[in-house]
C-alpha cells in the first residue's frame, strides 16, 4: 500500500488543487451553502477515517437528549439502501448503516436518519410532525452544501492533520487550511495522563485561530464485555479472537494486549460486509470481541449470537465542563 502512495505521488497536487479550489469557491460564495434555522452541529475530520467520530457523536447526544429533541443524519456508508430512511422498528445495519444503527440502538428516544445528500435529509427531519431541536451531522465536515452552526474537527493524537498530506500519498480528503472551518478542534486517543506539555506542543502545531477552542480526549474503555444474553469481565476472558473492521484497531488492540489478554486478531477494512464465508470461520471461533460498530453487523447471524461480545467504549474530554458550556451556549 505504501508503495502504491508513492508512485501515485504525482497526483496529489492536482488533487489538492482541486479540493483547494472548491473550498475557495464556498467560502468566496461562489458555490453556495444552505443554512437552517434550527441548530446543526457537525462532527468530522480533515482525514479519511479512524479520529473517533462515532464516540464523540455519542457523547453529543449523551449531553443534550434529555432536554432537547435531537436528530442525527448521516450518509449511511454501505447500507444496502439509498435516498433519506429514518430509523424505526425495522432498522438494521444493513439498512441504515452500522454507526447509525449503534446509535439507533443505543438511543431510543432520538431520531437516527441517513441520507447522502444532507440538504434533503435535513429537509426531511424538519418536515416530521415532531421535528427535531437540534440536528448532530455525522462526518460532514467535507459537505459544504449545508452551513452547520457548529463545526466541531476531530484529529487523532498519533496521526494528527498537521504530519499528514492529501490523497492519495496521506490520508486528508482536503488541505490542512481546512482546519479554519473548524470552531472547537478534539485531539483525539490521547494517551492517558498527557501533560500539559504535551497539550502546548500541539496547540503550537494545530496553528489554530483564537477562536477556536481545543479539548483533548481519551477513550475509556469499560470493565465489562457485552453479549446478547450475558456480559463478562474482560480481565477474566480465557482466550479470545479479536475481531475489527474499523479504520485504526490499533489503540484497541494496544490496550487489550496491556491487560495481560490472550486473544488472536483478525483485521478486516472499515465498514466490513462481512462474506458467508467468513461469518462460518468465524463460528468455529470458541470466543469473539470486537468493536461495538462490527457487533452492529454481525449480531444478526444466529452461528454467532453466543460466542459474540464487544468491548463499549466512551470519548472523555479534558475539560468537560467547558466543552459542555460551549456546546449548550450554540444550542440556546
Amino acid at each position: 500500500m505504501k508503495f502504491i502512495r508513492i508512485i501515485l505521488f504525482p497526483l496529489m497536487p492536482i488533487y489538492y488543487i482541486i479540493t483547494w479550489l472548491r473550498n475557495w469557491c464556498y467560502d468566496n460564495g461562489i458555490l453556495k451553502s444552505k443554512s437552517y434555522n434550527v441548530p446543526i452541529i457537525c462532527v468530522g475530520n480533515l482525514s479519511t477515517g479512524g479520529t473517533g467520530k462515532t464516540p464523540m457523536i455519542e457523547l453529543l447526544i449523551s449531553l443534550l437528549h434529555k432536554k432537547k429533541s435531537v436528530a442525527t443524519l448521516s450518509r449511511g456508508y454501505k447500507r444496502s439502501t439509498e435516498g433519506f430512511i429514518l430509523g424505526d422498528e425495522n432498522a438494521s445495519a444493513s439498512l441504515i448503516g452500522d454507526e447509525p444503527f449503534q446509535f439507533f440502538k443505543k438511543f431510543d428516544d432520538i431520531k437516527v436518519a441517513v441520507d447522502s445528500n444532507r440538504q434533503n435529509g435535513i429537509s426531511n427531519l424538519l418536515k416530521l410532525s415532531s421535528p427535531p431541536d437540534v440536528i448532530l451531522l455525522d462526518d460532514a465536515y467535507q459537505h459544504r452544501k449545508v452551513r452547520a452552526g457548529l463545526n466541531i474537527l476531530l484529529t487523532s493524537f498519533s496521526k494528527p492533520y498537521y504530519k499528514d498530506y492529501v490523497l492519495p500519498t496521506g490520508n486528508l480528503r482536503e488541505p490542512r487550511s481546512g482546519k479554519n472551518r473548524a470552531d472547537i478542534v478534539v485531539v483525539t486517543k490521547c494517551k492517558i495522563g498527557i501533560t500539559e506539555t504535551d497539550k502546548e506542543e500541539y496547540k503550537e502545531r494545530l496553528k489554530l485561530k483564537s477562536n477556536q477552542s481545543i479539548f483533548f480526549s481519551y477513550i475509556d474503555y469499560a470493565g465489562d464485555v457485552i453479549g446478547l444474553k450475558t456480559t463478562l469481565k474482560l480481565n477474566e476472558l480465557p482466550k479470545f479472537t479479536l475481531v475489527t473492521g474499523i479504520a485504526n484497531a490499533k489503540p484497541l488492540v494496544e490496550y487489550l494486549a496491556k491487560q495481560d489478554l490472550t486473544f488472536d486478531h483478525i483485521e478486516y477494512p472499515d465498514h466490513h460486509n462481512f462474506k458467508t464465508s467468513e461469518i462460518e470461520m468465524l463460528s468455529q471461533k470458541e470466543l469473539i470481541l470486537t468493536t461495538e460498530k462490527d457487533y452492529m453487523r454481525l449480531s444478526d447471524n444466529d452461528s454467532l449470537k453466543e460466542i459474540l461480545f464487544y468491548l463499549p467504549i466512551q470519548t472523555k474530554i479534558d475539560g468537560v465542563d467547558n466543552f459542555k458550556k460551549e456546546i449548550k451556549s450554540f444550542i440556546t
